[in-house]
């Protein structure tokens, strides 16, 4: 990897009293986490005055997408660079700013970007510059996440209604194609956030202006449960890799821990001073880490929600991205002008182990 770029001098960071780590409960269950604190963020700034919105990596970890920049997809391989020369650029098919980038689970090659201003969900293929399909809707998508099959893709509008992509055939002498998928109950389906379970037979929406959760059955759409999760609303969920758990984030700066098979909450996370952004789980499902308002990155142990470590970054993070595989996270932001300092730019960051 190249050298990182040289830091700015922002206002200190706050820092939480850590709490003792939980060896013993590490140690009884044959987990040996990394020593986070070794670990060194590696910061790369892009000359542009917009920031970067999203990143995410590829099935393999041998990606990693970043989009918000312009009308172009950019997609790196962080085991050489994150420099802004060295991505791989993907134009062509937004007319505007691209928003949103999701990797296909199934193909380390296949990934969609949308659009919030051009009403777009086009689809590529990373081995070729252009698109390989290009879906104008009539509606405005801020949020895409595949099933785990790949064949279909839910998609959150900016009015926050949840919709539905499928790949097929829509005739026998058609060919395979993504197109609208149109379910029951679907115009009561509403949320400003949602994810896929991990059999692809479920769905769980969250609400900016609500306090609950709704677990909603997949294609069917019926309510299976509303549990409560936030006061103020919630804005980011994630989902344990082994299937225990469903991470919430919220206005209230609070992370909840739901037990999948009862809905309820197991543990409640505080480490966070600041409205949460978003959330990622590490590989094993032994890591929490959290984006928020505030300019850093926290990495919460799942099974006791003890803070094991707190990362300054440059600027808040929308989002936040564990690697499939290692211990290392990518996340971006945007650094803003100060009078006096060095001019606005977007900015894409690793932590961990990447090599």
């Amino acid at each position: 990897m190249l050298n990182m770029a040289s830091a700015q001098d922002d206002e200190p960071i706050p820092q939480r009293q850590p709490s003792p780590p939980p060896h013993t409960t590490f140690a009884a269950r044959g987990i040996h986490p990394p020593n986070f604190s070794a670990f060194k963020p590696k910061d790369y700034r892009h000359p542009t005055t917009q920031p970067i919105t999203h990143v995410a990596w590829n099935c393999d970890g041998r990606k990693l997408a970043g989009v918000g920049v312009d009308k172009t997809a950019r997609v790196w391989n962080p085991d050489k660079s994150l420099e802004y020369r060295s991505a791989q650029a993907y134009s062509g098919g937004h007319s505007d700013d691209v928003d949103y980038v999701s990797w296909n689970p199934t193909h380390p090659e296949l990934f969609c970007t949308s659009g919030q201003r051009d009403r777009r969900i086009v689809f590529w293929d990373a081995r070729q510059s252009r698109f390989t399909q290009q879906c104008v809707l009539k509606v405005a998508p801020s949020y895409t996440q595949y099933a785990p099959d790949g064949r279909s893709i839910l998609y959150v509008t900016a009015g926050q209604q949840l919709m539905f992509l499928s790949y097929g055939k829509e005739t026998e002498e058609a060919k395979e194609q993504w197109h609208p998928k149109i379910l029951p109950n679907q115009k009561e389906s509403v949320g400003s956030k949602a994810i896929f379970n991990h059999t692809g037979d479920g769905v769980v929406v969250a609400f900016h202006s609500e306090h609950t959760l709704r677990v909603l059955d997949y294609p069917s759409l019926d309510v299976r449960d509303s549990p409560a999760a936030h006061v103020g609303g919630c804005m980011a969920l994630a989902l344990d890799p082994r299937g225990r758990y469903l991470a919430s984030g919220g206005l209230d700066s609070i992370v909840n821990l739901f037990d999948v098979r009862d809905w309820i909450v197991s543990r409640t996370i505080t480490a966070c001073e600041n409205n949460v952004n978003d959330l990622s789980f590490s590989h094993d499902g032994e890591f929490l880490a959290i984006a928020s308002t505030g300019s850093y990155i926290d990495i919460c142990a799942v099974e006791t929600g003890l803070s094991m470590h707190r990362i300054s970054a440059l600027a808040p993070s929308p989002t936040v991205s564990w690697h499939p595989s290692k211990y290392a996270l990518a996340y971006c932001g945007q650094i803003k002008a100060r009078e006096g300092g060095p001019p606005p730019a977007a900015v894409i960051s690793m932590f961990g182990l990447i090599e």
